[in-house]
């Protein structure tokens, strides 16, 4: 007969795994600061995506940004609402050493216009056919500034999500028109595994209203997607003014970082400094 563990045994083997992590972790927290602090003259830059996406979008930006010295992070964004998911990158931010300029796509704009409010270290903001909301402003509200008028609610894909109830779900952008939508000068093929592996957002994030945006007190600049189908291009053009935006026009779909990583990417350097 084979031998039963004991079970009284089991819960010691906590302590030992505890035990086991702790160095590892210690180790983790007391390098991460200096490794940041080689050169605080050189901004971090971080990189936030938005709904119906992941950070793989900016994978091109990202690596000619590192080619050219930068420090460069792509966080995930949780997607689980907008004061939520300011307070996780506002969290995330604080792990970090230095200047930082922040750049948001879409949904990740009103990301980064709330976390950076009141951060010291934050130089630079950049968007990229992205949300700049104003004060008690949401995206939804946000879509028909200039006149502009976005039909990606009418194109959702919604389902249910643990402790959403009636009154929320998770949003996916229709398969069938991502590409109008989202992607419209990208590859078909490509485009197809966008849409499969999208990421999405809670429905309740387009209503949510924005806190007070660090754009008022920080340096902005912005890239005008002009072939956007999700951001009605008036009201990229009226955000990025009220901002006082640097502006940039780029003949692009909504995915701008993924189909002009160059010029995304000469955008970023010109916040940072570079």
């Amino acid at each position: 007969m084979s031998a039963t563990p004991d079970d009284s045994a089991r819960p010691a083997r906590r302590p030992l795994l505890a035990a086991a992590l702790a160095a590892p972790l210690a180790a983790a927290v007391g390098t991460a600061a200096p490794a940041a602090a080689r050169d605080r003259t050189r901004p971090t830059v971080v990189l936030v995506h938005g709904a119906f996406a992941d950070a793989s979008g900016w994978n091109g930006v990202v690596e000619r940004l590192q080619r050219r010295g930068c420090t460069v992070i792509a966080p995930a964004n949780p997607l689980r609402g907008l004061a939520s998911d300011a307070e996780y990158l506002r969290t995330f931010l604080s792990t970090l050493t230095g200047p930082l300029v922040l750049v948001g796509h879409s949904y990740g704009g009103a990301v980064i216009t709330n976390a950076a409010t009141g951060n010291p270290h934050v130089t630079a903001l950049v968007y990229a056919a992205a949300y700049a909301l104003d004060e008690g402003e949401s995206v939804a509200a946000a879509n028909s500034l200039g006149g502009g008028h976005s039909d990606v609610v009418d194109n959702l894909v919604l389902r249910p999500y643990p402790g959403g109830g009636e009154q929320d779900a998770d949003a996916y952008v229709d398969p069938a028109q991502f590409r109008r939508i989202f992607a419209g000068d990208l590859p078909e093929r490509q485009v197809a595994v966008m849409a499969a592996t999208q990421r999405p957002g809670v429905l309740s994030s387009l209503v949510e209203p924005s806190g007070p945006p660090a754009w008022r007190s920080i340096p902005s600049w912005y890239v005008v997607a002009t072939r956007d189908g999700l951001i009605p291009v008036p009201a990229q053009f009226a955000m990025a003014e009220r901002a006082g935006a640097t502006t940039r026009k780029v003949r692009s779909s909504h995915v701008v970082m993924t189909s002009h990583p160059d010029e995304v990417t000469d955008v970023v350097l010109d916040a940072a400094g570079r």
